[in-house]
């Protein structure tokens, strides 16, 4: 990478990072801080205030990342931006839950995570994106899992307004950031990679793999949501842990589950058993799911279930977007991508919504838990029939400004050459993609034909 995407990666990673921070922030300490509020007894209430950041990121973060093809990434991101500042103040003046609830809803209307990846395909060469993209993922399980830890004690320090109002200070500081360190790119184009594409939608949306996917990331992120809604409860109440000291939990439970993440990956990524890894990793979260609805009496088992869950949840977080590449249509990765974080973004809603409802209702995490075990059967299920993935990656050229070429031929070449599964030339956007075999294919005669373009 040049020193240019190097720096344009960095920055938008942590850029990334910081947008994700004022959603994993709030995770351990949100249900206990949030009950303290007039209103804040109904945990229903509760449960909406804590997915409300949800709705509004499912709602507008496609059509945010196409208006920025229209007026440009970073107006875009400068104001998406400015509603999370403007949320997070919201959220820290609150005095009652129903603000909170509003405050949250203008925080993830701030929805500039496409706007955010189509900036970084603008400002990296095709053969550099993928490693761009991988630092992303990398800044936001950096966050998840430094959030974890931290979140607790920072509630001690400055409460949880105290949180809203840092997320906001920082939020105004990546807005300079974006202003003074991002680079801006030379040229704006569509990314068919990196972006959602209206005209694909009935293609993705018909796809029955991706279907499966997507109803995965739907119960993954509802199960975390819905559980967080009632952990910090019962960490307090069964633990007999201050919130102040559920970092003693977390902290273990986090560093087990990607330590053991590791190797799982590289299993079923270099021995092609992706498939069997997956499935594995959803049995154990069912099981994890299972055991807390069943039996959880005591820290100890809180600790035991959360450890299986984490060591789950990694594993299953890290594949499902390696599976998307591997699975989606090469010119319809960026639109799968896009359906995938919104099921993401809607999970997060119904999931403390309905986690909340139930507490309320029944005054017992057992229903909610209960509720997370069904949303992990049903995902066993659904996934047990699925094509085990090709051993296949993506591989992007860049197409000569002034060719004149054929595309058509030009992809059945690049088709053509042995290891290639699959290539399509996307003119208008002067690249072609290719879903290669990870070993064996050969690259110099794609790159020979790749050369005649320029």
């Amino acid at each position: 990478m040049s020193r240019l995407e190097m720096r344009a990666a960095t920055s938008l990673a942590g850029l990334y990072a910081l947008r994700m921070l004022g959603m994993f922030l709030i995770l351990p300490v949100f249900a206990v801080y949030a009950g303290q509020l007039p209103g804040g007894q109904n945990h229903a209430l509760v449960g909406l205030a804590f997915g409300a950041y949800g709705l509004t990121q499912a709602l507008l973060q496609l059509p945010f990342g196409m208006w920025s093809d229209q007026v440009g990434r970073k107006k875009v991101i400068y104001i998406g931006l400015a509603l999370f500042a403007l949320g997070s103040v919201m959220c820290a003046l609150a005095d009652h839950i129903v603000w909170l609830i509003i405050g949250r809803a203008v925080q993830g209307a701030g929805a500039i995570s496409a706007a955010v990846t189509a900036l970084l395909a603008d400002l990296t060469r095709e053969e550099n994106r993928t490693k761009a993209m991988a630092m992303i993922g990398g800044s936001i399980a950096t966050t998840f899992a430094v959030s974890l830890v931290a979140a607790p004690k920072l509630a001690e320090w400055i409460g949880l307004p105290g949180i809203f109002l840092m997320t906001a200070v920082l939020a105004v500081a990546a807005l300079i950031g974006v202003w003074k360190v991002i680079p801006n790119p030379s040229v704006s184009r569509f990314h068919s990679d990196a972006e959602a594409n209206t005209r694909r939608l009935p293609q993705v949306l018909r796809h029955p793999q991706l279907l499966r996917l997507n109803y995965g990331v739907f119960a993954l992120h509802a199960a975390q949501m819905a559980m967080f809604t009632v952990m910090p409860l019962l960490l307090t109440q069964r633990g007999g842990l201050d919130v102040a000291h559920h970092w003693y939990v977390y902290l273990p439970v986090v560093l087990l589950g990607f330590v053991l993440m590791v190797p799982a990956i590289i299993y079923g990524e270099k021995k092609h058993h992706l498939k069997e890894v997956f499935l594995f990793a959803i049995a154990l979260m069912l099981l994890a799911q299972l055991g807390m609805t069943l039996w959880l009496p005591n820290l100890s088992a809180i600790v035991l279930w959360l450890g299986l869950y984490f060591i789950a949840f990694n594993i299953l977080e890290a594949t499902q977007p390696s599976l998307i590449s591997k699975i989606a249509p090469t010119e319809a990765k960026g639109t799968a991508m896009g359906v995938y974080n919104t099921c993401q973004a809607a999970s997060m809603f119904l999931g403390s919504a309905l986690a909340g409802w139930l507490f309320q209702h029944f005054g017992s995490a057992t229903p909610v838990f209960a509720l997370c075990a069904g949303l992990m059967g049903l995902w066993l299920m659904v996934s047990w029939g699925m094509q085990p993935p090709l051993p296949v990656k993506t591989q992007m050229f860049h197409i000569g400004e002034d060719w004149q070429g054929n595309p058509a031929e030009l992809s059945a070449k690049l088709g053509a050459i042995d290891g290639v599964k699959e290539a399509v030339v996307l003119i208008e956007e002067r690249v072609a993609l290719l879903k290669v075999l990870q070993d064996g294919w050969d690259a110099a005669a794609a790159q020979q034909l790749i050369a005649e373009t320029h």
